[in-house]
């Protein structure tokens, strides 16, 4: 699964682990993705989204239709 939310657009950042004696080591730091089922009732069906935890709060928020309106609009596929 790609650590990518289709909503909110975060993907992970790469940064350094460093150790107590300050060496550094590469790091990746992963959004919380999660993969949604939600049900679209202007098309019958249910749509599988993945989205990070603040992508799943915006749903809540603003509502699905609206939130896979946006999706669309940025050029993703439901």
């Amino acid at each position: 699964m790609s650590a990518h939310c289709q909503l909110t657009g975060r993907h992970p950042r790469f940064g350094n682990r460093v150790s107590h004696s300050h060496r550094r080591s590469k790091r990746r730091f992963d959004p919380n993705v999660q993969r949604r089922r939600y049900w679209l009732p202007s098309e019958g069906r249910h749509v599988r989204l993945t989205l990070s935890a603040k992508g799943i709060k915006t749903v809540d928020t603003i509502g699905i239709e609206a939130a896979v309106a946006r999706i669309r609009a940025g050029g993703g596929r439901v």
